[in-house]
């Protein structure tokens, strides 16, 4: 559209909805949304525009520029791609208000005005969606320029990246061609970087550019600037729906309806000389959280210089010596800026012959240690409330900071075996990563999904490389620093990252990389194993081996999780089996056993041929036999747990998986009886013979058995309370065990809590039966004691018959437990482990379930259930305590549903315990 008709089409018709709105706009933007909160303008706006909206009201030196709403993104996307009535026209009368703001007139070759084109959505996205900056160059405002300027090598260095970024971005021309023409210029000119390009080099690689632009796309690039600006808008609506985009998206949990707003912003340029630079800061540290300025610059650079990591940049400490004045200047801003926002402030700025301008600024992404430490420091500075710093971490970056590392003896132990360090660069992400290195994204997400652990090493990453960035354990660029686009990636997913490792040659084409450590020549090819900690910027080569973090030595992460225990109402239970496993819990905050599951114990080498013994049995005597022999066993673990959990309750799950899980398997045994009876061919002795033999008969009835106790659907058979009703002997010799060790700690002063649990029960003759057996064998361990204890008796709800009666139920069962895993099970009647495999991830890509509802809690079906079991079963015995011990109860959206229905604790492992103990802060403070 040529710049002679948008005058004409620039006024807005009267009553037409308005999708266009100035930065000094705030309460027109605010009526046009019926803004409630902040939330209801950055949805509107996109974060980043309602930021530059608010620095505009405070005074900010903000360039002008005008924001497109999220509006009218998602109704060009419902157009099938056509802007709403209306919207260009107010584009161009925007244009006109910023021509008379700044003094400039867009396209005009005698005073050019230039703008930058960038999206921004509620969420911050950073790199995923598209930017093209110096829209408004073409050939005849360049040569305006020049003469304004008298800085040729300024000018042709701003056209090309006008047609770098728009033939890439908007018209969709590869990238590589473009640095393909650079990288042959410097290689004539006999120059190393681009900073070294003379205004005679860029000149050439313009013409380049164009015939580059025209070869591939079989159009010319667009001279007019109006056309410019509308290819523009068009391409940052569309990469909304970009591949990136789309994967970042479905990463973070961000959903795809919002839409992304354009933000059309006057150019700063912060390449036009000594005196200007440009660069992305941190108000505090966004590795570790300390409260100092982080970041990066370069001198004579554009902001993508600084993102992208293809210069290696400057630390922000030293502008305040290259450009003083700017320096104090901006400190007053960014504090100011932190305190308004009262977050850690993520800004990009451009120094333009001196002059400091703010492009942008928003809530910083940051790892999970320095988001904990932020959090905690805030709330005593009193920026914030405990509450907010509550809400301020998510139980995700608690689980990232609990994540294995690397110990110093580990390090040392290594360089000492000979696996060398390779690169010490920029600390970029924490945290340790083992893994093969791969070097583009789609083979690190290729082999990530078949479960190879994968490390992606490239010279720097792009917006493109996001679903290999997620897909892998670690990253490492040659390129970049710490505010580059792989650093700000890898914290927001709390992957470990080591970034700007310059002593690496990375060559991506032969799949390899080289570096000379002393006088080794060190070669790395895909495949081989290497180590990073993201912590100290080190990278080993081989596999290092990790440990758990010292979580008790977390002083500002216990401190948080102190203030979370002050506020949450839902207890927080572990599931634990050992002594080890509940000591571990304890020492994460948990306040009792919400299930030990009695049959792991029983797959302990020392017992296992114990328990094929009393299976194999064919008669009760023997059953009692090899039962007499397990009861010693499991009374000590019993009351290992009890002593370690001394004070708090210990939940004991009755034997539940159907018997035939303690055999071999069928196709095994087959094949082992095949084999001894080819041996029995080659064997001459008859003590071999009958050796043999014997093996043959003892393998035979095994067999035997095996086929006995096979089920079609052993899930829904012979397990659980139906094992105690048919095989009663099990039961009363593990409740005699409980209650003999309940009564042995006691004697030592431990306080003891135990709770007996009915697996799988679904009518309520099933807990009567259950229990008869549970009170006369407490009665006969009591008598023999002379002693008693207190216990208690309740059932799981595993299957929909128990939700439904759970009144009934509740005139045995004196608590309930949720066992989610089997309840969705028979809920959605579809094994997890068919369903997982087969076709439950097609089921969630495809939107016919909104997530894998064996991870999340299905509140809509399964949820109705535990919903109905509340108020049932409390309708019987009101006081009647409940919990989930599924694997839903580490899961913090599962923890909410729980807090909403009024449950009294969730159980979970004993390394999701500091998660669940967050999550139920959390939703505490969100429903009151």
């Amino acid at each position: 559209m040529s710049v002679l008709v948008s005058e004409e089409k620039a006024a807005t018709s009267s009553g037409q909805k308005q999708w266009v709105f100035l930065f000094n706009e705030l309460d027109k933007a605010e009526a046009a949304c019926n803004a409630k909160d902040w939330e209801d303008v950055r949805a509107f706006l996109g974060g980043k525009g309602a930021n530059l909206f608010e620095m505009t009201r405070l005074g900010l030196p903000v360039p002008p520029g005008f924001t497109v709403s999220t509006e009218a993104c998602n109704a060009y996307l419902a157009a099938n791609h056509e802007f709403p009535a209306g919207l260009w026209e107010q584009e161009v009368a925007a244009m006109h208000e910023i021509e008379k703001l700044v003094g400039r007139r867009f396209g005009d070759p005698s005073n050019p005005l230039f703008v930058s084109c960038r999206s921004g959505a509620k969420f911050s996205m950073p790199g995923m969606m598209d930017t093209v900056l110096n829209i408004g160059l073409n050939d005849e405002t360049a040569a305006g320029m020049i003469k304004l300027t008298g800085d040729p090598r300024f000018v042709y260095d701003s056209y090309r990246r006008l047609i770098q970024m728009f033939g890439s971005v908007v018209m969709g021309v590869a990238d590589e061609p473009f640095e393909e023409v650079i990288s042959e210029q410097k290689k004539k000119s006999g120059v190393k970087n681009d900073v070294d390009l003379t205004a005679e080099d860029w000149m050439v690689i313009i013409e380049r550019f164009k015939a580059l632009v025209k070869a591939y796309k079989g159009m010319d690039f667009p001279q007019d600037p109006y056309k410019q600006l509308e290819m523009a808008t068009r391409a940052v609506f569309n990469s909304w729906f970009g591949k990136r985009a789309i994967d970042y998206r479905n990463a973070t949990g961000i959903r795809h309806d919002l839409g992304t707003a354009v933000n059309i912003q006057t150019m700063v340029f912060g390449n036009m000389g000594d005196d200007s630079a440009t660069g992305v800061a941190f108000t505090r540290n966004p590795v570790d959280g300390t409260k100092e300025l982080y970041g990066d610059y370069l001198i004579n650079a554009q902001g993508e210089d600084v993102v992208a990591g293809i210069r290696n940049t400057l630390p922000i400490a030293r502008l305040k010596v290259d450009m003083p004045e700017a320096f104090a200047q901006f400190m007053e801003i960014v504090t100011k800026l932190e305190n308004h926002f009262q977050d850690m402030q993520d800004v990009e700025f451009t120094i333009e012959h001196g002059k400091l301008w703010m492009l942008q600024t928003r809530s910083g992404k940051r790892t999970a240690r320095a988001a904990i430490k932020m959090a905690v420091d805030m709330a005593e500075e009193g920026l914030i409330s405990k509450q907010v710093a509550l809400t301020r971490v998510t139980p995700e970056q608690v689980d990232q900071l609990l994540h294995p590392q690397f110990s110093a003896e580990t390090k040392a132990k290594a360089r000492k075996e000979g696996s060398m360090i390779v690169s010490k660069a920029v600390n970029a992400s924490p945290g340790a990563a083992v893994g093969m290195a791969v070097f583009d994204a789609d083979t690190a997400d290729e082999w990530g999904k078949a479960g190879k652990a994968v490390i992606m090493v490239r010279p720097e990453t792009k917006p493109d490389d996001v679903h290999g960035m997620i897909a892998a354990k670690g990253i490492l660029t040659s390129r970049g620093g710490a505010t580059s686009h792989a650093a700000v990636v890898a914290r927001q997913f709390g992957t470990p990252a080591v970034c700007g490792a310059e002593e690496l040659e990375i060559d991506v084409d032969h799949r390899m990389m080289h570096v000379v450590v002393g006088d080794t020549r060190v070669e790395i090819r895909e495949g081989d194993w290497i180590s990073l900690d993201g912590g100290t910027g080190e990278v080993f080569l081989g596999k290092l081996a990790t440990q758990e973090p010292d979580f008790e030595n977390e002083a500002e992460l216990n401190k948080l999780l102190r203030w979370a225990d002050e506020i949450r109402k839902l207890g927080v239970w572990a599931n634990a089996d050992y002594p080890k496993d509940a000591e571990r819990a304890r020492r994460y905050g948990a306040q009792g056993i919400g299930l030990c599951r009695t049959e792991h114990m029983f797959f302990e080498e020392d017992r296992l041929p114990i328990v094929q013994e009393m299976i194999m049995a064919t008669s009760r005597a023997r059953r009692l036999s090899a039962l007499e022999r397990l009861l010693p066993v499991q009374r000590h673990d019993f009351e290992g747990l009890f002593r370690a959990m001394d004070g708090l309750p210990v939940i004991i799950r009755l034997l539940d998986p159907p018997l035939h899980e303690f055999l071999p398997g069928y196709n095994e045994l087959v094949a082992d009886l095949t084999d001894l009876k080819v041996q029995l061919q080659h064997f001459h002795s008859l003590s071999e013979i009958d050796h043999a033999l014997a093996q043959v008969r003892q393998k035979e009835d095994i067999l035997n058995r095996v086929k006995a106790l096979s089920e079609a659907n052993p899930m829904l058979g012979l397990r659980g309370d139906r094992l105690s009703i048919v095989m009663p002997e099990i039961t009363e010799m593990q409740v005699r065990a409980i209650l003999e060790a309940a009564i042995h700690v006691k004697k030592d002063g431990i306080d003891v809590h135990p709770e007996i649990m009915v697996p799988l029960a679904g009518h309520v003759n099933e807990l009567k039966y259950v229990k008869e057996i549970v009170d006369r064998v407490a009665a006969e361990v009591f008598a023999e004691a002379g002693t008693t204890v207190d216990f208690k008796y309740g059932s799981m709800v595993e299957v929909p018959r128990a939700a439904l009666t759970a009144d009934q139920m509740a005139e045995v069962a004196e608590f309930y437990s949720f066992g989610t895993n089997d309840l969705t099970q028979t809920t959605f009647g579809m094994s997890r482990d068919d369903a997982e495999s087969k076709f439950l991830m097609e089921y969630t890509e495809k939107g016919i379930l909104p997530t894998n509802p064996f991870q999340q809690l299905d509140r809509d079906g399964v949820g109705k259930l535990i919903d109905m079991t509340v108020h049932l079963g409390r309708s019987t015995r009101p006081d009647m305590h409940m919990g989930i011990c599924g694997e839903h109860g580490g899961d913090p959206s599962s923890i909410e549903f729980c807090h909403m229905v009024g449950l009294n604790y969730v159980s979970c492992s004993p390394f999701r315990v500091p998660i669940a103990r967050l999550a139920a802060a959390q939703a505490a403070i969100k429903h009151g």
